[in-house]
């Protein structure tokens, strides 16, 4: 097994352990926006850009309700949570042009969850050789595009995904 080395994720999770309100109950009420990087919001969950992305298009599938544990998901929920990462998977690729994708949840802190709290998915776009040495000998993660060139891109096709 290779393992993974992300050293910046530490910032980030420490950043988040110090809020006192939860920013997934805090986003939605800012809506569908470029400065809250929320491409949409449905009846039981939204999908949001990562602010701290490990890739382009890297984005985010939350339930409304705060909820801590996979299990205490309804099916409602549950439903709603796969068809947005479904369609999320044809919006990056029309969008961004990637070819595969990284698809999963981090529940519970042991696991890596920076907000262990409300528990969401990750989807991470792929493009072939997208890895590389700067993560590891230089501990920078490269980032090849603006958050809201990528939002711009991702918005027109998700719209036009209706």
């Amino acid at each position: 097994m290779n393992p993974l080395f992300a050293p910046w994720r530490m910032t980030v999770i420490e950043s988040y352990a110090s809020q006192k309100s939860c920013v997934f109950c805090d986003l939605p009420k800012l809506g569908v926006s470029a400065e809250s990087l929320i491409l949409h919001q449905g009846k039981n969950a939204f999908v949001v850009m990562n602010k701290f992305p490990y890739s382009n298009g890297h984005l985010l599938f939350v339930p409304h309700r705060h909820v801590g544990s996979w299990t205490e998901l309804s099916v409602e929920e549950l439903s709603e949570l796969m068809a947005l990462s479904q369609k999320a998977v044809r919006v990056c690729q029309k969008a961004l042009g990637c070819q595969n994708f990284n698809l999963g949840a981090n529940l519970g802190v042991d696991a890596g969850a920076g907000i262990p709290d409300h528990v969401h998915l990750h989807l991470v776009p792929r493009w072939m050789g997208d890895t590389n040495f700067m993560p590891v000998i230089a501990e920078t993660k490269v980032i090849s595009e603006h958050l809201e060139a990528s939002y711009q891109k991702l918005k027109k096709v998700w719209e036009a995904e209706a």
